[in-house]
């Protein structure tokens, strides 16, 4: 390499999307990198031939050329500049259409197709970046092409094509039935890519219902091109921003002429995961495995095992749906279609097929062969023709998709690995003291064997006062070694757990709401607590087993030299410990899991019970909730029966091998004595030696299941770590939001909380200008909430998309999004502290005066002065020592605080009675005039001066428009109203 391999990773580690990988991701891509110089004026790519490699520029600028149809020049689309990575579009497409000139001397890193392709299918980050973008010169290839069958080819092509690529929507369709008439009509949708029953540049027919494609397809759709979203792939670097490091001398010059890229498949080179496995339960299960292990998944053996299990013993087989619901429960996407073994080749993979009596994963699906993971016999490569021979003419598959939110499995051992390393100075001064102790403890028996042998049969008092001050001097050592070694290890141990804890909730709460809704909030908590058992084991029991290992082999030695015979005798128990530990080891552990599962149910439903201790008490359910919690605790205490039943049955078997093998070395070594083989001393210093060797040979063999505890422990911590953070699901690098100034469009929005034909939100369209006040009506479970929910993104859409001033929201960076929306939930959480605290949330550095102003505007000041402390009075756990209304007008004031320029109030106002909530609108309307307010109420008295009032029912907005208008259409708002007035 030109430079070195760090050098080359820090700068891979700056640049996006490679900045999104692991270090060890990226320290395998840098090996495969190779630098190459271009000339000025020299092609890097050119669009007759399909690029060899993928170019990363490192120094220097080249120009993207785009050529219009018909004319005379190619246009420069864009300057490229350190970071920009071409070559991508043209092998993700299968269509040569970039050219690129050097424009001055240029450096770039090159990635081999092959291994560029293979780094899409094996990195989520990267597919990501790439085959959810678009390029510019990708627009404008296809975009051309389009107005020319029209005959209408603009001058202004280029500025078209930077337009339409800032909106593009990007579809990556695989092979199989798909329904092309969700497809949004309104924009222009094309197909980009080869190899399918489709030509590039088609124009889909979206009034099908349903489209049989072979291969997959890249299709995009452009928007209106005067709403630019600016994106880019390209990191903003100046070609200054990298040393010169004498990389010209040294790197080689590229060829004159682009090379041009062989044939080339995702999957190339790629070495198959293999699990053996046999029968319809394990072979299902290994197949699993290899699917997790491919897609670098989170696999939960035991959930995915008793399951199957579970099924099997039912229906007597593993039916191919059932592997369906278990793929979902991975986190996949999974699709259930009928196949011709013709068009087998055609599938996009991974692909689990019924195989035999069991099931297979195919893994690659090409015209030349098909790779199969087979539990039964491996890795297996066949000719189509002779897969069709044994799997039949036709038969169900099930296709296999991760998604955004699918768990990637990076959480393991090696993420404590920094954190230790970080304190690796003392942790080996630690292990330096620990050996001392145990060296001063092995001259105990040598001392003690003197005293016996020698002191006492001829009587030497000086001598033995000598040793018996030296036994003193050594035990004050030990003690003072131990001490210090015990200090310094707790507060190593307490940093390390600090810094991993912090890290840990850090990641969970800026996990998606979809897995706090799916989890008890007492699993959440157990699975944090195994941080300490995880940690404990890596600091603790790794440093104890180093030691155990070197220490053992010197007290063996030192035994064989006092005597080989009493040495087999101590020893002989130890194979006996071995089988005993691997016996108990796998009943603990799963014992152990059924305990922990256990106590996070009950833990679970006693903070359920208790955050509701209201509800509890106001329907009587005492005594019922007791006998919830009673059958809860009592599974809880049976498991634990069991796990202490077995483990004190090992522990009574471990204490008596313990008492024979002592038994067993006295009988032995009073014989050797009588023999006079052996010194009464001696035999007592072997007896104390061999005490000191069977604990860490004991300690070596439990090894065994501490480990398997550890792995329980980094099992339940991976499900909060493994799962991605909203910012890796939404776009770590998206452009932050610019200032919010309130125009709000919903275009084709669907959403639903999990897959249901009944979505909360079913192609909502929306369009509301700047500065309005908005009112939300319905019935419950109309969707009100939902609606406004999504706009900070607190949910991901299941279709269509929302922007704020033009911008889709999915498209900038989260906080940057979140911070500017202020929001106020119908039961907003209030934390336990004072009031002033509470309301200066978001604002921590706001004034006494400001803080007074905002509880004015949400007609809060009044009560508040009359609490006994006034500002300073705490409100209690969740707000307990206030009332419902005056929790939501803290509330309301904490936004005020804030102020948003888009305000959203969710019930917000539910528990004030109405005059005061007629009073907090009016404020409300009159603070916030000029910026947009969504305000949803069951009362329509409170908003018959909003700008526009949005009548929801079943998931629609069923009708918009003004309360005089909506009273005209006499509709379902105009029944309402009657309705609430008919109650006044």
């Amino acid at each position: 390499m030109i430079e070195s391999t760090t050098t080359i990773q820090e700068f891979l580690a700056s640049i996006y999307p490679f900045n999104q990988l692991s270090i060890t991701s990226i320290e395998q891509i840098a090996e495969k990198l190779e630098p190459l110089r271009y000339r000025m004026g020299q092609a890097i790519l050119v669009r007759e031939t399909l690029p060899a490699r993928v170019a990363i520029l490192y120094q220097g600028q080249a120009r993207l050329l785009g050529y219009a149809p018909g004319a005379s020049a190619p246009d420069t689309l864009q300057l490229l500049k350190p970071g920009s990575i071409i070559g991508w579009t043209s092998l993700l497409r299968g269509v040569p259409c970039e050219t690129a000139i050097a424009s001055v001397e240029t450096l770039c890193l090159t990635l081999k197709a092959s291994d560029f392709l293979n780094l899409i299918e094996l990195e989520p980050a990267i597919a990501n970046a790439f085959c959810n973008h678009c390029s510019l010169i990708e627009v404008f290839d296809l975009l051309g092409a389009e107005l020319e069958r029209r005959g209408k080819i603009p001058d202004n092509l280029k500025e078209l094509a930077i337009a339409a690529t800032k909106q593009a929507t990007i579809l990556n369709l695989p092979s199989g039935k798909t329904s092309l008439s969700s497809l949004d009509p309104n924009l222009l949708w094309l197909v980009s890519s080869k190899g399918s029953n489709y030509v590039v540049g088609d124009r889909p027919n979206l009034t099908q219902a349903q489209a049989y494609i072979t291969g997959s397809v890249r299709l995009i759709g452009f928007t209106d091109p005067t709403l630019s979203l600016p994106h880019s792939l390209t990191p903003s670097l100046s070609p200054d921003s990298l040393s010169d490091t004498g990389i010209w001398a040294n790197a080689p010059f590229a060829p004159e002429r682009p090379e041009q890229a062989e044939e080339v498949e995702p999957g190339q080179g790629i070495k198959y995961p293999h699990i053996s496995g046999r029968g319809p339960v394990d072979g299902t299960l290994a197949c699993f495995q290899m699917l997790a292990q491919h897609l670098r998944m989170l696999f939960r053996r035991d959930v995915l095992r008793r399951a199957l299990v579970s099924n099997f013993q039912r229906t007597g087989g593993i039916s191919i749906q059932l592997c369906g619901a278990l793929a979902e429960l991975m986190g996949l996407t999974s699709q259930l279609v009928n196949v011709p073994a013709v068009a087998i080749s055609k599938l996009p993979t991974p692909v689990l097929i019924p195989w035999q009596d069991s099931y297979a994963i195919l893994y690659k699906a090409t015209e030349k062969e098909l790779v199969l993971g087979i539990p039964e016999q491996g890795i297996v490569r066949k000719k189509p023709a002779d897969f069709t021979e044994t799997w039949g003419e036709e038969g169900q598959v099930l296709l296999l998709q991760p998604t955004k939110e699918t768990p990637q499995k990076r959480f393991g051992l090696s993420w404590f690995l920094p954190a230790i390393k970080k304190h690796r100075t003392v942790l080996i001064e630690v292990f330096i003291a620990s050996l001392f102790v145990q060296l001063l403890g092995l001259a105990n028996p040598l001392i003690t064997q003197v005293i016996i042998d020698k002191v006492i049969i001829q009587n030497g008092i000086n001598t033995l006062n000598v040793l018996g001050f030296l036994l003193i001097a050594m035990a004050i050592v030990e003690g003072i070694i131990t001490w210090l070694r015990t200090n310094l290890f707790v507060d190593t141990t307490n940093r390390i757990d600090l810094s991993l804890g912090s890290e840990v909730i850090d990641h969970l709460l800026r996990l998606p709401l979809r897995y706090f809704e799916k989890r008890p909030v007492g699993e959440i908590s157990s699975r944090i607590n195994e941080l300490e058992n995880i940690r404990s084991f890596l600091t603790g029991t790794a440093l104890t087993v180093v030691l155990d290992a070197i220490f053992s082999v010197i007290y063996i030695v030192v035994m064989i030299f006092y005597s080989w015979l009493l040495t087999i005798v101590a020893l002989a128990t130890v194979p006996l410990f071995a089988l005993l530990t691997f016996i108990f080891a796998p009943i603990i552990r799963n014992q152990t899991r059924t305990k922990a599962e256990r106590n996070a149910e009950t833990q679970s439903y006693l903070v359920e019970v208790v955050s509701g201790i209201q509800t509890v008490k106001a329907q009587n359910i005492e005594l019922n909730s007791r006998w919830q919690w009673q059958s809860r605790y009592g599974k809880y205490i049976s498991a634990s029966f069991e796990n202490v039943l077995t483990s004190n049955t090992a522990s009574s078997l471990s204490n008596f091998l313990n008492k024979l093998s002592s038994l067993l070395l006295l009988w032995v070594g009073a014989y050797l004595v009588l023999q006079q083989k052996l010194t009464l001393g001696q035999l007592i210093a072997f007896r104390i030696i061999a005490g000191y060797v069977t604990s860490p040979l004991l300690r070596l063999i439990q090894l065994w299941q501490n480990f398997q505890e550890t792995a329980l422990s980094l099992e339940r911590l991976a499900d909060i770590l493994d799962t991605p953070q909203e910012t890796e699901i939404a776009g770590r690098n998206n452009i932050p939001m610019p200032a919010i100034v309130g125009a709000v469009q919903y275009e084709s929005v669907t959403f639903s909380f999990a897959k249901s034909p009944n979505p909360q939100l079913n192609n909502v369209h929306l369009d509301i200008e700047a500065g309005m006040f908005v009112g939300v009506v319905g019935q419950s479970g109309a969707g009100k909430s939902t609606l406004t929910k999504l706009l900070p993104r607190l949910y991901e859409l299941d279709s269509g998309r929302i922007k704020i001033d033009g911008y889709d929201i999915n498209k900038v960076e989260l906080y940057s999004l979140r911070q500017q929306i202020g929001m106020v939930l119908q039961d907003t959480l209030l934390f336990d502290t004072t009031v002033q605290e509470n309301i200066a949330l978001t604002m921590p550095d706001a004034t006494p005066s400001e803080i007074v102003e905002a509880a004015k505007i949400a007609c809060a000041h009044d009560f508040i002065m009359n609490l006994p402390n006034g500002y300073e009075t705490r409100v209690g756990e969740r707000g307990s020592a206030l009332s419902g209304g005056q929790r939501q007008r803290i509330a309301i004031a904490r936004t005020v605080l804030q102020n948003p320029p888009l305000l959203i109030l969710d019930e917000a106002t539910s528990a004030l009675d109405y005059a005061t909530e007629r009073q907090v609108c009016l404020n409300l309307a009159q603070v916030f005039k000029g910026r947009t307010v969504f305000f949803i109420t069951h009362r329509l008295g409170t908003i018959q001066n909003a700008d526009v009032i949005l009548m929801m029912s079943q998931g629609r907005i069923a009708e918009q428009g003004t309360h005089a208008e909506l009273m005209d259409l006499v509709g379902l708002y105009y029944c309402l109203y009657q309705q609430q007035e008919a109650q006044v």
